[in-house]
């Protein structure tokens, strides 16, 4: 992704890229679903959206369903989108709030475009501009594919690859910023900037400059989880599914020609072996390759950006899996370097707002995942119980006592998760405040009622008047191999 995106977006008589990569060397492979803002980078990179999704055998994501989270039988969807409208000076999910506490069964989900549409299977591309119906779409595609794919956009925009290990690394006796890397084969490749995309192993970013790692174990504590595709069994929805288990989760993502499953896990409280019972026992259909293991540790460096060496991806951090936020972590630090990219030398100054940038990103994504966590309600269990006692840090802490108290959401206007993600997750996981909003008293309460219903209406037809998703892929974006659709 850097190579691809820093040779589309930076090309020029004075800028080569060195591409160095072993093929010895294996990927994690499992970061199969993707956010909206992959859609920006896209357009950035000048990717073809028609052509990566046959390239990646990709299916439409339009959110994340989330199954037992706040009590077993549970379910709700994080969209891709608004819920409501305007109707009055309160927000709409006050309007919703009120209506509920008078006995209104319709749910939350229900005046969400993008919820109604990926309960029935529907997708079109949005139209631009169209209020109550805005909504936005990712992807979720075979990650291997996907990177070959950039291997090969990355060759074509004037990107060297460079086969080989790096076994050591040389230093500026006066600066003290790496020069260059040696490679396996003897071969010795400079550079003015070193990305660090070496993954957990943070090849240069730690392993040479020592620059330390915030460990967030203590709010995040998965830290194992097992993978493996099989066969498509059900239904090819245009969402990502996340149940929670015992003691983590179970991830699903359909793709055109598979399903990616995982199971996350804290081992802790549960062992390896039980983990992998439990996943292969949850599959859809038969397997189609052995389950692998990951091992993390949830934080991020201390600096993603430090002397002349960037770490995008895990040499940087990971946060875990649960919001598909990992590629969007890799994008935004592309997307800050080729903004504050440098011309001949590191200024101090921009390596410092690159770092304040990449650690307000990660914050307030670790209090995102967190609030899953912490508002769960499955009780009995010593996993989600530990869970909802834990200290909270103070960002997510003001966060939760605003909604709980007066239904006041972060008032976001730029970032990854913004009011309406987290109204997903606080409303969805059974949160409800303990006091409305005063200015609803500005609107009879019947108008309330007829406003909600309005909306209630338009959504459900214009839903139902979608493509079904199968149909959009195989007419935009269906995957061939050898001539054949997959």
């Amino acid at each position: 992704m850097t190579a691809a995106a820093l040779a589309r977006t930076l090309a020029g008589p004075d800028l080569s890229i060195a591409l160095v990569e072993s093929e010895a060397i294996g990927t994690v492979g499992v970061g199969e679903a993707t956010l909206p803002q992959i859609r920006d980078f896209n357009r950035i990179a000048g990717i073809d959206e028609r052509e990566m999704m046959a390239r990646t055998a990709a299916t439409i994501k339009l959110g994340i369903e989330f199954c037992d989270w706040g009590q077993p039988g549970e379910r709700y969807i994080h969209p891709f989108g608004t819920y409501g409208e305007a109707i009055g000076p309160a927000p709409f999910h006050q309007y919703w709030l009120a209506q509920r506490a008078k006995g209104s069964v319709r749910l939350f989900g229900e005046y969400s475009l993008p919820i109604v549409a990926a309960r029935g299977g529907r997708f079109e591309p949005p139209a631009q501009g169209e209020g109550l119906f805005a909504y936005n779409y990712a992807f979720q595609f075979d990650a291997g594919l996907y990177a070959a794919y950039l291997s090969d956009l990355a060759r074509r925009a004037g990107v060297v690859r460079q086969e080989g290990r790096i076994v050591s690394t040389e230093r500026d006796s006066k600066s003290g910023d790496v020069c260059a890397v040696m490679l396996e084969s003897g071969v010795r490749v400079e550079g003015d900037l070193f990305i660090d995309c070496s993954g957990f192993r943070a090849l240069l970013i730690e392993g040479e400059l020592e620059t330390g790692f915030e460990d967030w174990s203590q709010w995040l504590p998965c830290n194992r989880a097992w993978a493996v595709p099989c066969e498509v069994g059900a239904e090819t929805v245009p969402y990502t599914r996340a149940t929670a288990r015992d003691a983590g989760w179970q991830w699903r993502i359909p793709l055109q020609h598979r399903v990616g499953n995982g199971h996350v896990y804290c081992d802790r409280y549960l062992s390896d072996q039980d983990a992998v019972d439990i996943l292969m026992a949850n599959l859809e259909a038969a397997p189609i390759a052995e389950p692998r293991q990951l091992r993390f540790t949830t934080g991020k460096r201390k600096q993603m950006w430090n002397r002349n060496v960037v770490a995008i991806g895990l040499s940087g951090g990971f946060l875990e899996p649960l919001e598909s936020t990992s590629i969007d972590l890799i994008q935004s630090g592309i997307l800050n370097l080729v903004a504050l990219f440098p011309d001949g030398h590191c200024d101090p100054a921009d390596v410092a707002e690159y770092n304040r940038l990449m650690d307000l990103e990660y914050d307030r994504v670790r209090d995102f995942l967190m609030l899953h966590y912490v508002a769960n309600r499955r009780e009995g269990l010593p996993f989600w119980d530990d869970m909802r006692a834990m200290e909270l840090p103070d960002s997510l802490r003001e966060k939760v006592d605003a909604f709980t108290q007066r239904g006041l959401t972060p008032d976001y206007q730029e970032g990854l998760f913004l009011q309406q993600s987290w109204l997903s997750v606080f409303i969805g996981q059974g949160i409800i405040p303990e006091a409305l909003d005063p200015r609803l008293e500005a609107m009879p309460a019947a108008d309330r009622e007829a406003h909600l219903s309005r909306i209630h209406t338009a959504i459900s037809g214009k839903a139902s008047g979608l493509e079904e998703h199968l149909a959009f892929i195989a007419q935009y974006g269906a995957a061939y191999r050898g001539g054949s659709p997959l």
